[in-house]
């Protein structure tokens, strides 16, 4: 009896249940990139000198404790590749248990295990998928003029987007971060005319904490972390056309029917950029009359065939896509990529003296004041910015440049002799030349026109010469008296006509006798009694 209660109390010992002892995970935790790179665990330890159990097994659940995995040893832990889990925690644990643990499968979860075990500590593996969105507008095409120039119409399809932070990232065309602007808003304020020529590209990133390298003036290919870049927006800086400087003039042309050609226009280029060129021809609105495509074709254009009025010449630097270019459209209306230069003006003169009216007139040159009166000048379409009056003789002869018609109506042509003058109306423009007293009218060159003329016919007075004879003394008595013994000195006499003229005393006349023969035939004995006078 004794060596049977013996026994039983040895098996009894024997049987006593085992209760299960984990021990204690370190490490971690992890935090990875679902990026396509396989990310694994390390350095996990388990402190396994109190660890009691029969069975063991690493469990990976997610962070509502479904188990992913059992991986059996700490070798096999090790060689999980997380990145195939996609976003989200995992949870890492160390199992002992008995026999006849139930619930210990993929797809249940650890807090419906039942039987005899022990659970470790957890270690969290935290899986980040970050995804940028995509971002749509442009391509940007902008020219660096001075002229701000912003982005519009940028719009972010983030539905799909990931990622705890953001920003935007502006790089040039080899990624180098020129920008970090935060949102979308403060992307469209940046002016990209203040950046040289080149190209800019915009991206959207999202990214987790301990990303590194977003930085101005570090390279966007060297971000490193855990982030998602989206697609990018182009942005083409052009450099400005410039067109130079021309030089040459300025010009001044009569439109007289002789061909007027611009010269010695040079053109500076030496820091002229632009991939077309073009010359342009405008009047002083800069409406567009002609578009030579070389100086050599410039030199040839005749002015003269274009009406009075300012031509101005200007060289153009531009690039494709220039709208305006054509003849009747207004340079100022041009719109592209372009510069012009300054301008060379052509002033083409056409002075147009207009119309005298009065006349002519006819003076006797015989010591008394002779004055033109009445002159009418038609001015309504006269042009020139100069203007005189002209008196010249019947063959061109400037004898006087009044200045005014009452001027003009001052002068007295009787002391000019006998002859013809002729006055005109002058209309001028700067650098005439031959106006000058002494000179011949038709000699005048520059720019100019002449009114027709009004003729003034300045005649010599007559003269009767001289007469001899003695004082006559007759008695009327009846008796005929005649004169006789009269002598005529007509050497200096002029006058196409000529008669006799009696008179009395008083020059009240009382014959016409047509001939010195016909004086000597009266018979002053039928005159009353007094003087008469021969």
């Amino acid at each position: 009896m004794l060596l049977l209660a013996s026994c039983s109390e040895e098996n009894e010992q024997d049987q006593q249940p085992i209760t299960p002892v984990s021990g204690a995970l370190a490490g971690g935790p992890f935090t990875f990139c679902v990026d396509g790179e396989a990310d694994m665990v390390s350095g996990i330890t388990l402190n396994s000198d109190a660890s009691m159990g029969t069975n063991s097994t690493f469990i990976v659940t997610d962070d509502k404790n479904v188990i992913l995995g059992l991986p059996p040893n700490m070798e096999a832990l090790e060689g999980v590749n997380f990145d195939e889990a996609g976003a989200g925690v995992c949870l890492i644990w160390y199992l002992r248990y008995e026999d006849g643990l139930a619930g210990l499968e993929v797809g249940m979860n650890t807090d419906d295990l039942t039987g005899t075990f022990d659970l470790s500590n957890t270690i969290e593996v935290v899986r980040n998928e970050i995804a940028a969105g995509e971002i749509s507008g442009g391509p940007y095409e902008f020219t660096v003029d001075g002229t701000p120039d912003f982005v519009t119409e940028l719009t972010l399809n983030a539905e799909n987007a990931k990622g705890t932070n953001s920003t935007w990232i502006i790089t040039d065309d080899k990624l180098n971060i020129l920008g970090l602007p935060p949102t979308l808003d403060a992307v469209k304020e940046v002016d990209f005319d203040q950046a040289s020529a080149g190209v800019c590209l915009i991206w959207y990133l999202r990214f987790e904490d301990g990303l590194v390298g977003a930085e101005a003036g570090l390279n966007a290919a060297d971000l490193s972390g855990c982030f998602s870049l989206s697609n990018s927006i182009e942005v083409n800086r052009l450099q400005a056309a410039q067109a130079g400087v021309i030089s040459g003039g300025p010009y001044s042309f009569c439109v007289d029917g002789t061909a007027d050609f611009v010269t010695d226009i040079n053109l500076d280029a030496s820091e002229a950029s632009g991939s077309l060129s073009s010359w342009i021809i405008t009047d002083d609105l800069g409406n567009i009359l002609g578009l030579p495509p070389t100086l050599d074709a410039v030199k040839g254009v005749d002015f003269d065939e274009a009406r009075a009025g300012t031509c101005l010449i200007w060289y153009l630097r531009y690039e494709e896509g220039l709208t305006g270019l054509e003849p009747g459209m207004n340079a100022n209306d041009l719109k592209g990529n372009f510069g012009l230069s300054n301008a060379l003006e052509v002033v083409r003169s056409k002075p147009n003296a207009g119309s005298l009216t009065s006349g002519p007139y006819t003076f006797y040159v015989d010591g008394e004041e002779d004055f033109v009166s009445g002159i009418h000048l038609d001015n309504s379409e006269a042009s020139g910015s100069l203007s005189t009056w002209v008196i010249t003789d019947d063959l061109g002869n400037i004898l006087g440049l009044p200045p005014t018609l009452d001027v003009v109506e001052g002068v007295n042509f009787d002391g000019a002799g006998p002859g013809a003058c002729l006055i005109w109306y002058l209309r001028y423009e700067e650098g005439l030349q031959g106006a000058e007293m002494g000179i011949n009218a038709n000699d005048l060159e520059g720019c100019f026109d002449l009114s027709n003329p009004i003729e003034v016919n300045r005649l010599k007075g007559a003269e009767a010469g001289t007469i001899s004879g003695v004082p006559y003394s007759f008695c009327v008595d009846g008796v005929a008296d005649n004169v006789s013994g009269i002598a005529l000195d007509s050497s200096n006499a002029f006058g196409s006509n000529s008669t006799w003229v009696i008179t009395d005393d008083k020059g009240n006349i009382l014959g016409l006798p047509p001939t010195l023969d016909a004086v000597e035939g009266v018979d002053f004995d039928r005159a009353d009694a007094g003087t008469c006078l021969i």
